[in-house]
């Protein structure tokens, strides 16, 4: 019970970072939900809590607003794209929000954003834009240069270690698709 407690507190605490184009501060939500700090900003004006994915917004906006923080700051996008239906999907930002060295890498050199797709939204332009990432599977990391190209997209079953996610595979993950290790390459 208390997991799920947890993992409830982090998506409240997460998503009004994450579901906007906002640079996300991973470092400080961690801190945050360690606390169980939960603030009224984590509750619509309805009550209800906020989700990780948000349904209604554009993601063609999310995205755009995105890529130009990322112009801006040197940094490249990953969208994580997925929905509130998919617990693979929030265990992946419970995993990366709770971890403070990956927490710390994402924030330093990626503009991290999450794309919805469900029912209730397919987001099929958005999805188009990002190559088709779902017939990876959910959730899948889609990693944008700051023009808006894709680059890379992620199975992120790759990533899974018996119930949760391997450190090392995310962290070489991450590593692996900063800016400075694909500018080595050139």
């Amino acid at each position: 019970m208390k997991k799920i407690l947890f993992a409830a507190m982090v998506m409240c605490l997460a998503l009004p970072m994450w579901g906007q184009s906002k640079t996300v501060n991973l470092k400080k939500d961690a801190k945050k939900i360690q606390k169980k700090e939960v603030s009224k900003k984590d509750v619509t004006p309805d009550g209800e809590k906020v989700k990780l994915y948000d349904e209604n917004i554009d993601a063609m906006e999310q995205i755009d607003r995105a890529l130009d923080q990322a112009r801006e700051s040197g940094r490249f996008v990953i969208c994580q794209v997925g929905g509130n239906w998919c617990p693979w999907c929030l265990r992946f930002a419970n995993f990366i929000t709770d971890n403070k060295e990956i927490a710390d890498l994402i924030e330093k050199h990626f503009v991290y954003i999450h794309v919805n797709y469900s029912k209730e939204n397919k987001n099929e332009e958005a999805m188009k834009r990002l190559g088709n990432p779902g017939r990876f599977g959910y959730p899948v990391l889609v990693i944008l240069d700051e023009d808006g190209h894709v680059m890379h997209i992620q199975n992120s079953s790759y990533l899974e270690e018996e119930k949760s996610y391997s450190h090392k595979k995310v962290l070489d993950f991450f590593q692996n698709w900063t800016r400075e290790a694909i500018d080595n390459l050139k």
